[in-house]
C-alpha cells in the first residue's frame, strides 16, 4: 500500500464500517529534517510490504492542521493505531529491520499503549473515526 500525505488522507474514500479497522501507521516528521528525508524512502519500502496496514506520512509543520499541538521532540516518531487504540508512540531509529519488527509487533495482538500526550490521543480519534 503506498504511504499516503494528508492530502490523500483528507481526500480518500471512507471505508464502510466493518468492525475491524486496518492497523494505521503514522510518521511524524519535518520538512527540514534531513533524517526525515532519509527515512521517507524507507517507510515507503515498509509500507509496499504490508498491505493491509495503512501508513500515513505528516509533517508537523505543512499539516498542523491534523497533527494538532503534538510535540515532537526526536525525529522520526511513529504513533501506531489498531482501530482506535493507540498501541505505539515514540521515536524510533531509521533503520528498516528495526521499523518492520516494530510494525509487525504493534499490529498484532499488542496491548493498547499505557499512556500518550493527549495531542496524540486526540490525533488518534480524528484518524481513526
Amino acid at each position: 500500500m503506498p504511504v499516503l500525505t494528508a492530502a490523500a488522507w483528507r481526500a480518500r474514500p471512507r471505508a464502510a464500517s466493518s468492525g475491524h479497522a486496518a492497523p494505521l501507521v503514522v510518521c511524524l516528521c519535518a520538512a527540514w529534517c534531513d533524517t526525515c528525508s532519509a527515512f521517507r524512502v524507507t517507510f515507503e519500502r515498509i509500507a509496499e510490504t504490508r498491505p493491509n496496514i495503512t501508513f500515513l506520512w505528516l509533517d508537523i509543520e505543512d499539516d498542523a492542521g491534523i497533527c494538532g499541538e503534538i510535540d515532537v521532540e526526536n525525529f522520526p516518531t511513529l504513533a501506531i493505531w489498531r482501530a482506535d487504540a493507540l498501541v505505539f508512540y515514540g521515536a524510533s531509529l531509521p533503520q528498516e529491520g528495526s521499523v518492520a519488527r516494530l510494525i509487525d509487533a504493534m499490529a498484532g495482538d499488542a496491548p493498547p499503549a499505557p499512556s500518550a500526550p493527549a495531542a496524540v490521543v486526540e490525533l488518534g480519534r480524528a484518524l481513526t473515526r
